[in-house]
């Protein structure tokens, strides 16, 4: 839109006159409502497919979007041509990958919610363990006949433990090496292995890491004591450092180079500048980093498996006796019923563990924002 000014001589007698001009650049462009009937019509059109596959919803929606896509490129071509015909055909495209990211979150959300929320309300469910939890017991339960017993206060006890520990073995190692490869390696043999085998540790499988701390443990204290919450650490170690290394890299690697210099020309020394300037600045992301390496490990399932093993009871030390983590309780609660001809109980009280694992990842999720943002450079604006 362009306005011209018109106005008389300078030396008339009459005040200015304005004269807006309106000239428009836009074309025709389609209605707002168009897509909405175009993908009423495309559901419409598709609705045999409906009913051949015996009212299967995802088929329906499939056939339907590809209906849609080359009918609403068609008519924006018709009315606004190519150019915006390729525009619209992509930000529809766009828009559909969203959705069917969000569509199984959201599924998956609302199927563990409305299938755990039962077993959590369970009196007891979360302080108490499964010794008292037998298969009598669960058939009553099954029956009528009398309240789920059994909760998952020794899984939940034993993935706080293990994950705890886990993370004080990888954040200091996954910290040091970052700083190595950052501050100090110049592309030498020595910081190309180690990228290497950082980027190779980041896909290893985690049965393999399971079965690397069962034999690592084996090798120190002997074939009968190595089964424990310390070996099942060590294991998901294994996974957490590429995490927190790889991570803290790029965290460090954002800081710039002119707060080094600045430090090194008031004569501060590197391990100096580096405690007092570099990581203080990263600080945000580390943390977020790290806390994301957490929620990573602490739903992991076969090297908790293979390490730690299983317990129906509470067991707090880390160095003595198998202990029992939330993803190993909802495994043998599934395939392993307590009660097999009444599976029930069993099944309620996984989806129960399953909601409970959902929050303590969510909520790990939800700290590693606040620390990036509580740890975040201040700055003051103007």
């Amino acid at each position: 839109m362009s306005t011209d000014t018109v106005t008389e001589e300078p030396g008339g007698p009459e005040a200015p006159i304005v004269r807006p001009v309106v000239t428009s650049l836009r074309g025709k462009r389609l209605p707002s409502f168009v897509p909405a009937v175009i993908a009423v019509a495309a559901l419409v059109l598709s609705l045999p497919v409906l009913l051949l596959t015996g009212f299967s919803i995802v088929p329906w929606l499939v056939v339907a979007w590809v209906l849609f896509l080359p009918i609403y490129a068609a008519a924006a071509w018709l009315v606004e041509g190519g150019e915006q015909a390729r525009d619209k055909f992509w930000t529809a495209l766009i828009y559909s990958a969203f959705a069917i990211a969000v569509v199984p979150l959201l599924w998956v959300s609302w199927t563990v919610l409305s299938t755990g929320l039962p077993g959590l309300l369970d009196p007891g469910f979360l302080n108490n363990s499964m010794t008292y939890a037998t298969g009598l017991t669960d058939q009553d339960a099954a029956a009528g006949k009398g309240p789920v017993l059994g909760g998952i206060a020794h899984a939940l006890l034993g993935s706080v433990l293990i994950t705890l520990a886990a993370t004080v073995i990888s954040v200091p190692i996954g910290l040091l090496t970052s700083i190595y490869l950052v501050e100090y390696s110049q592309g030498g043999l020595l910081s190309r292995a180690i990228t290497f085998f950082v980027d190779v540790m980041t896909g290893i499988p985690s049965i393999v890491a399971g079965l690397f701390g069962a034999a690592l443990l084996l090798q120190l204290v002997g074939p009968q004591d190595n089964l424990m919450g310390f070996t099942a650490a060590v294991a998901l170690s294994v996974l957490m450092i590429p995490v927190v290394v790889r991570s803290t890299v790029e965290m460090l690697r954002v800081v710039p180079n002119e707060l080094r210099e600045a430090s090194y020309a008031l004569g501060v020394r590197k391990w100096r500048t580096i405690m007092k300037v570099v990581i203080p600045t990263a600080i945000s992301g580390i943390a977020s980093g790290v806390t994301l390496a957490i929620a990573r490990v602490i739903g992991e399932t076969a090297p908790i498996l293979v390490t730690a093993g299983v317990a129906v009871g509470i067991n707090a030390n880390l160095f003595k006796d198998w202990m029992m983590t939330l993803p190993v309780f909802i495994y043998r609660q599934i395939f392993f019923p307590t009660a097999p001809s009444a599976p029930g109980p069993s099944f309620e009280r996984a989806w129960g563990a399953a909601l409970v694992l959902i929050i303590l990842v969510m909520l790990l999720n939800l700290l590693a924002r606040v620390i990036a943002k509580a740890f975040a450079p201040k700055t003051s604006g103007r």
